[in-house]
């Protein structure tokens, strides 16, 4: 009971953010609202709508009352709160900024399950302006992906179909894995690429170092698989096995050393991925090639065209 006063104590003065849309489970926005303001919490409900639209509540299947947006959640500052109440009664205790970005926050999530389970539930892909509507999480899965883990699709693979990873095996180019889960994709102000999981498995690195023995060409697909390999090849240009987090940043200075090409999409002018770009094709082929891409008026992003970058000899450090 002690234990009990002290927590309640605790809500007071607190400010909590409660999100949610259309076809929230009432009880589950009034009940936790009910008490955090009975103790004294400042809460406020945040949703994609913006402020003054309705958000509709459900008792199951049936319509309940509806509940006035008070912020849309793109203007709220995270700094102004203490905590998130999320969909399903799950929580989120804001810790602080992530180093380095002005955006994202570091938190610890209370979510009574896997996140990946949440997620399944309650979650939806990030989704930018140019993309009209709402897909299906179909849409954004590549073909060959079969681990969950990452915040945005790794689209520089999208296009390849089984029936194109088939023509190509067909053809005689080996096709090998590897897994690095990308963080959000949405760096165009100059911010560094964050920390990322990645996997590279020993065969992998073994078939890297007999296609650079054999003298062929190592091509990535997309920018994550050049971080990875990077992350885990040396000075002398060996490949080795490894996994964890890297926050490798790959600039022209530093050039690369595991890979000989790329297929990637366009990345925005200011965007700090252009800088692994003329790490593997050099300056003027990326100028030549961004050139015919806005006279063509190539699309951008992840639903985007492709660009492959394959320099006529390797540019391995």
């Amino acid at each position: 009971m002690a234990q009990n006063m002290q927590d309640q104590q605790a809500l007071k003065g607190k400010r909590v953010a409660v999100l949610m849309t259309d076809g929230v489970e009432q009880i589950e926005y009034t009940s936790p609202r009910g008490f955090l303001e009975q103790h004294g919490a400042q809460v406020t409900l945040l949703s994609p709508k913006e402020k003054g639209e309705q958000v509709q509540g459900f008792n199951h299947a049936d319509k309940a009352d509806s509940f006035e947006v008070e912020l849309n959640v793109k203007q709220a500052d995270p700094a102004a709160y203490d905590a998130l109440v999320l969909p399903g009664g799950a929580s989120v205790d804001l810790l602080g900024r992530m180093p380095g970005s002005q955006r994202l926050w570091v938190a610890s999530l209370h979510l009574g399950e896997p996140v990946t389970d949440y997620l399944d539930r309650w979650g939806r892909a990030i989704r930018y302006r140019y993309v009209p509507s709402s897909w299906p999480i179909d849409a954004y899965r590549n073909a060959y992906a079969v681990e969950p883990g990452s915040a945005e699709m790794p689209s520089a693979g999208r296009p390849l179909t089984p029936e194109v990873i088939t023509s190509l095996v067909a053809r005689g180019v080996a096709v090998t894995p590897l897994v690095l889960h990308t963080g959000v994709a949405s760096l165009e102000g100059g911010e560094l690429p964050y920390p990322e999981r990645y996997r590279v498995p020993v065969e992998t690195a073994r078939r890297v170092n007999a296609t650079h023995a054999g003298g062929h060409r190592v091509v990535a697909i997309g920018t994550t698989v050049v971080r990875a390999l990077e992350s885990v090849t040396d000075h002398e240009g060996v490949t080795h096995a490894g996994h964890g987090w890297t926050d490798l940043v790959i600039t022209p200075e530093r050039g690369v050393r595991a890979v000989d090409g790329l297929l990637t999409g366009w990345h925005e002018p200011e965007a700090t991925h252009l800088q692994m770009l003329e790490a593997v094709a050099g300056r003027d082929a990326l100028a030549v090639a961004y050139a015919a891409a806005l006279a063509e008026r190539y699309l951008w992003h992840e639903f985007g065209d492709s660009h492959l970058l394959l320099p006529r000899r390797p540019v391995r450090a």
